[in-house]
């Protein structure tokens, strides 16, 4: 952690014409949570769902993966009961080199459509993306979570001002920084004495997170700050009092 997390309303899966969103919700809506603050329209039937879904990613980022991502179930194609295969897979069933042209609403729409797919699909694409869907059915909201930026408010503000901090000491060098050099950037009581200490434990993971959003790169022990992370770090400047930015050395 932490990370800003997104909830975008991507897609009615169900007949939203005949059936429209009783929250008034349009494709593209938005809700964020930074750390602190919680910002954009919601429905109150999705509010639990989504809240979780919204921390899931704030503590994990783009890491996070619902447990449906790891079932082997979705690149088996189509089948048939057959009883005289229970002797080979320990289930009676044959495959079926083929797909089926559902209508628009019907229940398998609800699922991924890379999946059950013949030949099935490389890569595992099937439920990649962290998504919610509306308990209404038959308007069948479907909402993307996904983390944005580093996570600013809340408990999270030493932590991501840390992070900014990397990122703008390691840029200012003009090339790579090893890893375990990291502190040689900051004098011994910026170290020490500024929450949280910087110990090798902390910056691990803290570089782990600016390489999950692109802001830094790290290969072979040695962390390279992005054009992305760099900007990153000027919007902070612009963001910030100046008595901050005077204070982080920024």
């Amino acid at each position: 952690m932490p990370f800003t997390s997104k909830a975008t309303l991507i897609a009615f899966q169900g007949d939203a014409e005949r059936y429209p969103c009783h929250a008034m919700l349009e494709i593209g809506e938005e809700l964020i949570f930074d750390g602190g603050e919680l910002r954009g329209k919601m429905c109150p039937d999705m509010f639990a769902p989504l809240a979780q879904a919204l921390f899931n990613v704030y503590v994990a980022g783009p890491r996070y993966q619902n447990l449906g991502y790891y079932n082997l179930f979705w690149y088996s194609v189509n089948s048939y009961t057959d009883p005289s295969k229970d002797v080979y897979s320990g289930k009676g069933f044959t495959p079926i080199d083929e797909e089926f042209d559902e209508p628009k609403y019907h229940v398998r729409c609800l699922q991924d459509p890379n999946a059950f797919r013949s030949p099935p699909m490389e890569g595992r694409p099937v439920m990649k993306d962290y998504c919610v869907l509306c308990p209404d059915g038959r308007t069948g909201a479907l909402f993307k979570i996904e983390a944005i930026d580093l996570a600013p408010g809340g408990h999270a503000t030493p932590y991501y001002r840390r992070e900014i901090t990397i990122m703008d000491r390691v840029y200012k060098t003009g090339g790579p920084v090893a890893v375990d050099k990291i502190t040689d950037l900051y004098t011994e009581w910026e170290v020490h004495e500024i929450y949280p200490t910087l110990t090798q434990p902390m910056i691990d993971p803290m570089l782990e997170e600016l390489e999950l959003l692109g802001f830094a790169k790290v290969e072979d022990g040695m962390v390279t700050v992005t054009q992305k992370g760099a900007d990153r770090v000027e919007r902070f400047k612009a963001e910030e009092p100046p008595e901050v930015i005077e204070a982080l050395k920024i």
